[in-house]
């Protein structure tokens, strides 16, 4: 029985993934990697397929079940990725830049700005020297104006979790470098609040536990002085950004 159950699974996910390939075709994919939409598609029907097998019940065959299981747990997962995607995508055009998703992209120096995404969440990130002044915990005007035209965005999708973490570099204390990531974090999720949005908002300082980079010069010192801006579709997607 479980044989035939792992059987079932698999058959699903090989036919989702053909479905979910011709998709991201469809909305303009590549080749080059699966899309966020095809990650959660793929992820969401393994999962429905194994629900939709366990369930115990005399009136549907348990093939039935599995297929029913995996098409549904596809279409969950692939809304998901999906509006990840776009997420990213109007995020970066408000702010007049692309979605980066390279593992190098924080870690240019010349980058103060770069929005990303995951299968879990939408990142935008802000150097400090383009949000603050040096050991200011308010947001010059300039970085103002940038974070509130990210409203209309963030008003298009009401059930998403925002996460505002500050991060620094090691010189000073380690609390009070704590006390001024937490303040920076703070200041921004207060920009969104006084702008109307309603979306549940948690702020959260990292200090200097979090390094982009060696703190060892100025300029990886300059990395890591930063404030990002974490967008999740659900809590199990939220990640502590201190350790992770």
């Amino acid at each position: 029985m479980k044989t035939r159950l792992f059987r079932n699974v698999i058959s699903s996910s090989i036919t989702l993934l053909l479905l979910v390939g011709c998709t991201a075709t469809q909305q303009g994919g590549t080749n080059s990697g699966m899309s966020k939409t095809q990650i959660g598609a793929i992820a969401g029907g393994v999962l429905g397929a194994i629900v939709g097998g366990a369930t115990d019940t005399k009136h549907t065959h348990r093939g039935r079940r599995v297929a029913i299981g995996a098409a549904s747990g596809a279409a969950i997962g692939a809304a998901i990725g999906y509006s990840l995607d776009q997420q990213a995508k109007e995020v970066a055009q408000v702010l007049h830049t692309n979605v980066d998703n390279s593992p190098t992209a924080e870690k240019n120096p010349n980058k103060d700005l770069v929005v990303s995404n995951t299968d879990k969440f939408v990142k935008i990130m802000f150097r400090s020297r383009r949000m603050f002044a040096t050991n200011s915990a308010y947001p010059t005007p300039s970085a103002r104006a940038e974070i509130e035209n990210m409203l209309p965005v963030f008003r298009k999708y009401p059930n998403m979790i925002i996460q505002t973490v500050g991060h620094t570099d090691n010189r000073g204390g380690y609390e009070y470098n704590l006390r001024l990531s937490e303040q920076r974090a703070i200041s921004v999720a207060n920009i969104l609040k006084n702008g109307g949005i309603a979306n549940p908002i948690y702020s959260k300082g990292c200090s200097f536990s979090k390094p982009i980079a060696p703190n060892t010069n100025p300029t990886n010192w300059a990395l890591n002085r930063r404030v990002e801006v974490y967008l999740y579709p659900n809590r199990n997607s939220v990640i502590d950004p201190c350790v992770n």
